[in-house]
């Protein structure tokens, strides 16, 4: 018999599990995910379950871990400030895919250097004026990322061996996360992946060290995005392959709870939901790199919709005569949660905030400080005002002008502060269908929140009941259009899915309209629901869409049992080119290799990216591995015979986790 160990820290909870023999679950338990040191509800949790089990720490013969730290650090706009080296490239292409945006106000040094799409140098590196900058900068990690770096990374491997010397900090370089060309897109992910590394490590070494503490001696694994898992080491050093790692266990873990063939999985956590398509019971790779927010990024992982959308967005009020609302994309902490944490401080300063008879532009709201992150690069502005929180404190008391708002959000980007407000989370407490924290404190910022004023003069709620009902009512009408945007997407309509899952006629079919028309519009997939909350919300979406929803049982900790039923896979691709005729080149790590034979060089393409996907599988911890290899061919015809364009080679190395019995 061999027991496995399944971790997932989401934006609220840790959940863990314990599965048998690799078919049966035998207990679970959930713990509240602790932002400032994730290791102590990775903690809780597992201790949780090792209790509710019966089963000795020194049984568990492997440990996996899914995360949304990534995901919900690049939605939320998270991580270490970085640095980027751009070679080759010049200042305006960093306004394209999104990377002038990336970086923030970051520092970014654009060096003359890089290669032709042959692999030839086009001008020499200035070594010289990279050192003199990198020693100026005040970062957490440098990103590197070199024209043409994937047909000669020589330029990034001497500006990376440079900075490694010269600072001692993480760099990536670009050409180790992808070898497709589109220099800017991979520098966006590579300034990504510089950005979480912190963040990553941390975590990693901190529950690692957590579960040797509890007595777990097994190696951990880590889920990737694409599902598949890799060694912790292996993460560390590419986080940004972590993004949708939460979401990918998700599917894996819906196909194993329920055998779905062809469904929509939405799985609901605090900052977002996500969502993907199941066709004969496997995810889908996304074609053109994961999506995360607004970044479109080079990293291989399942065909997967994040929305800003939790049980911890926060709710807006918005202008205009009616006062409607309006969810995230940022996560705040819960109401109900803080006063769950904190008590009588939180309940008695609603309360005073309720007998003033002015509201305050802040009610309801409050702020708290994050222990033991990294505060360098701060303005003194920003300083000023982290040093100015202790403990919870309302927002009102911190804040003391509208700049200052603008220096708190750059915190909370940070991660150094957390700012707590009303969600749809406190909503579903206040209404009695759920009541893991603290509904009174939930009833009272609701409270706050309905005596506001709209346009019209009016409240904005007669009471926290019915401004709970309104929230679940805006939560269900946009997780509804969320899954409908999802299966316009994949239907390939020509329209945008954002406009067709709002058209009037779509609306008019989904309430089975009829008059001179007859209007009726279905879901024809069931929804696999998973989450914490679903249960709180997916019966109702499921009637909004005149569809089917499945809530399985374990549905809560689908993310966690998903990162220990997967496979390990490392997938490695690269390309030989024809410079001139009768010449064939092979991009290699190493750099170009010219060969006078098509058929020799692919043969040694195919040699050394199979060793590279198997020798990564082995790190990864993989037993009984298999490699598969694929050729892509280009051709063309000229004057009666075939001439030789290129021949994209891919590799794939798949083998089981290896469990210590």
């Amino acid at each position: 018999m061999s027991v496995v160990l399944g971790v997932d820290t989401g934006g609220t909870y840790t959940d863990a599990v314990l599965i048998r023999d690799e078919q049966v679950v035998i207990a679970k338990a959930k713990a509240l995910t602790t932002r400032a040191d994730l290791a102590i509800g990775i903690g809780s949790a597992v201790t949780a379950v090792l209790a509710k089990a019966g089963v000795d720490a020194g049984e568990i013969a492997m440990a996996s871990l899914s995360t949304t730290l990534a995901t919900n650090a690049l939605v939320e706009g998270q991580g270490g400030r970085v640095a980027l080296v751009y070679i080759g490239f010049s200042e305006r292409e960093l306004e394209t895919q999104g990377l002038s945006e990336a970086l923030g106000g970051d520092p970014v040094l654009v060096l003359a250097g890089g290669h032709s799409h042959a692999g030839g140098a086009v001008a020499v590196l200035d070594l010289a004026a990279l050192d003199a900058w990198a020693r100026d900068q005040e970062v957490s990690a440098f990103a590197v990322a070199a024209q043409f770096a994937t047909r000669n990374p020589e330029h990034e491997l001497a500006a990376r061996d440079l900075l490694r010397q010269v600072t001692g900090r993480p760099v990536t370089c670009s050409h180790e996360l992808s070898a497709r060309l589109g220099g800017p897109k991979r520098a966006l992910t590579a300034v990504l992946n510089a950005r979480l590394i912190g963040l990553t490590h941390r975590l990693i070494a901190r529950a690692e060290e957590t579960l040797h503490s509890l007595g777990v001696r097994a190696p951990m694994m880590v889920v990737r995005g694409d599902g598949a898992l890799i060694s912790a080491a292996q993460a560390q050093e590419r986080p940004i392959e972590t993004i949708l790692s939460g979401p990918a266990a998700s599917l894996v873990g819906a196909r194993w709870l329920t055998g779905a063939g062809d469904a929509l999985v939405a799985d609901i956590g605090g900052t977002t939901t996500d969502i993907a398509l199941l066709r004969n019971g496997v995810p889908q790779i996304a074609p053109g790199g994961a999506q995360v927010g607004r970044f479109r990024t080079m990293v291989e992982a399942v065909a997967m919709r994040t929305h800003g959308l939790g049980g911890d967005s926060e709710v807006h009020v918005l202008d205009g005569l009616a006062g409607g609302l309006s969810l995230g994309p940022r996560r705040v902490v819960p109401v109900s949660l803080i006063g769950f944490e904190h008590g009588a401080a939180v309940r008695d300063e609603l309360e005073r905030q309720l007998r003033c008879v002015i509201p305050g532009d802040h009610d309801g709201r409050f702020v708290r400080r994050v222990a033991g992150q990294d505060t360098g690069g701060l303005s003194a502005r920003e300083a000023g005002l982290l040093a100015r929180i202790e403990g919870v404190m309302p927002l009102g008391a911190v804040l003391k002008s509208r700049i200052e708002g603008q220096a708190l959000q750059r915190l909370v980007g940070r991660g150094l502060v957390q700012v707590a407000g009303v969600t749809p989370t406190d909503a579903v407490h206040v209404l009695g269908r759920l009541s893991d924290w603290d509904a009174e404190s939930a009833r009272l910022a609701l409270e706050l929140m309905a005596r506001r004023r709209v346009g019209s003069g009016e409240r904005l709620a007669t009471g926290a009941e019915p401004l709970a009902e309104r929230i679940v009512a805006e939560m269900t009408l946009a997780t509804g259009r969320a899954l409908l945007e999802t299966a316009f997407a994949e239907e390939g309509w020509d329209l945008p899915a954002s406009e067709l899952a709002r058209h009037p006629l779509l609306e008019a079919g989904l309430r089975r309209q009829s008059g001179i028309l007859a209007l009726e519009t279905r879901l024809a997939l069931p929804v696999v629901g998973l989450g914490a909350s679903a249960r709180c919300y997916y019966p109702a979406v499921a009637r909004m869409l005149n569809g089917e929803a499945i809530l399985p049982d374990h549905g809560d900790v689908a993310n966690a049992i998903g990162a220990v039923v997967g496979q390990v896979v490392m997938r490695r691709s690269g390309i030989v080119t024809a410079p001139s005729e009768g010449r064939f080149r092979v991009h290699l790590s190493a750099g170009p290799q010219d060969f006078a034979a098509s058929e020799e060089a692919m043969a040694c393409l195919e040699a050394a990216l199979g060793a590279e996907a198997r020798a990564a599988a082995e790190a990864a911890g993989a037993v009984d591995i298999s490699v598969v290899l694929r050729r892509e061919v280009k051709v063309v015809e000229a004057e009666a015979r075939e001439v030789f364009l290129e021949a994209v080679v891919r590799a794939e190395a798949s083998g089981r986790p290896r469990i210590t019995r």
